[in-house]
C-alpha cells in the first residue's frame, strides 16, 4: 500500500519533533515507518528554521536536549520535497498559512494544523477534498 500523503503545519512539526507530544507519536511513527509521507516545500523548511530561532522555542529545544539542526535534520530526512503549489481557490486569513493550504489542496491530502485561521477553514477545505485539523487521526482517513 502506498504511503498516505499529508501536509504538516509548523506547529505540528514542533509537536512531533520538539515537544514529543503524545498525540503526535502515531504521526511520527507513521513517518518513520513509511506508512505516511509528509510533503513540504522549501518555504516550509525556511519557516521552520525561522520558528526554531524564536525566543520562546530556543529554551524548549535546550530542555529537550535538541538543536535547531536536529529538528531540521528530521525535516530533511522525513519530508519529501515538492514544488510550491499554485494558489488554492480559498484564501486563509493568515498569509503565513496559505502555503500549507495550497499544497494540501493541490495534492488533495490532509493538512495537520493547530492554527486557528486554518481550523476556521475546515468546511471550505473539505469541499475541496482536504481534511484539516489537529486530530492526528485525520491521517488514517
Amino acid at each position: 500500500m502506498p504511503p498516505r500523503l499529508l501536509v504538516l503545519d509548523t506547529n505540528i512539526v514542533l509537536d512531533a519533533f520538539v515537544f514529543s507530544d503524545a498525540a503526535a507519536l502515531p504521526l511520527r511513527g507513521g513517518l518513520e515507518d513509511g506508512s505516511l509521507q509528509w510533503i513540504a516545500t522549501p518555504d516550509m523548511r525556511i519557516e521552520l528554521a525561522r520558528v526554531l530561532g524564536y525566543p520562546q522555542i530556543v529554551p524548549r529545544l535546550a530542555f529537550y536536549q535538541l538543536s535547531a539542526d536536529d529538528v531540521l535534520g528530521a525535516f530533511d530526512r522525513l519530508a519529501r520535497p515538492v514544488a510550491a503549489a499554485p494558489k488554492a481557490p480559498v484564501t486563509c486569513a493568515d498569509p503565513d498559512d496559505q502555503k500549507f493550504i495550497d499544497l494540501a489542496v493541490a495534492h488533495r491530502c490532509p493538512l495537520l494544523s493547530k492554527d486557528r485561521a486554518v481550523l476556521d477553514m475546515r468546511k471550505r477545505l473539505l469541499a475541496l477534498g482536504v481534511r484539516a485539523g489537529v486530530d492526528i487521526g485525520l491521517v488514517s482517513m
